[in-house]
C-alpha cells in the first residue's frame, strides 16, 4: 500500500507541512491546557531569556528548555491521542505508555526550571 502524500516534494511538501505544523499547533492550544499555560510562559521566558543570557549561548539554554518543554508536551499529548483513539479501556499498556509521556514532561520541566534558576543565581550572584 502507498501513502499518497508520501510523495509530495519541493515547495509543496514545505507549505502542506507547515499547513500541518500550524494545525497542530493550534489544536494543542485549544485542547490541552498545559500546553496553553507552556505558551503563556514561553511568551514571557523567551524575551526575558535576552536579558538573563550573559552570552548566547546562555540564551539558547534558557529559551531552547522552555522551547523543549513545549514540544515534550506536543509528544505527550500525541501519545495520548494515539492511546485514547485505540480505547478508552483500562490497560497497563496505555498506562504506561501515558505515564511515560507524562515523566518525559516532568524531566524537561525540572531540566528548564535548573538552567533558569542557575542563570538566575549566576546573573543575582555577579551582580551584571
Amino acid at each position: 500500500m502507498t501513502n499518497e502524500f508520501k510523495g509530495r516534494s519541493g515547495l509543496d511538501r514545505i507549505v502542506r507541512a507547515t499547513g500541518y505544523s500550524l494545525t497542530g499547533l493550534k489544536a494543542a492550544y485549544i485542547g490541552e491546557s498545559a500546553f496553553r499555560q507552556e505558551t503563556w510562559l514561553a511568551i514571557f521566558l523567551v524575551p526575558l531569556s535576552f536579558w538573563v543570557g550573559r552570552s548566547w549561548v546562555e540564551v539558547a539554554l534558557l529559551a531552547g528548555s522552555v522551547l523543549l518543554v513545549m514540544i515534550v508536551e506536543l509528544l505527550n499529548s500525541g501519545i495520548e491521542a494515539v492511546v485514547d483513539r485505540v480505547s478508552f479501556e483500562l490497560h497497563d499498556l496505555s498506562k504506561r505508555a501515558k505515564d511515560f509521556g507524562s515523566a518525559a514532561v516532568f524531566l524537561s520541566l525540572l531540566l528548564c526550571v535548573s538552567i533558569w534558576l542557575g542563570a538566575i543565581w549566576q546573573h543575582v550572584s555577579t551582580g551584571t
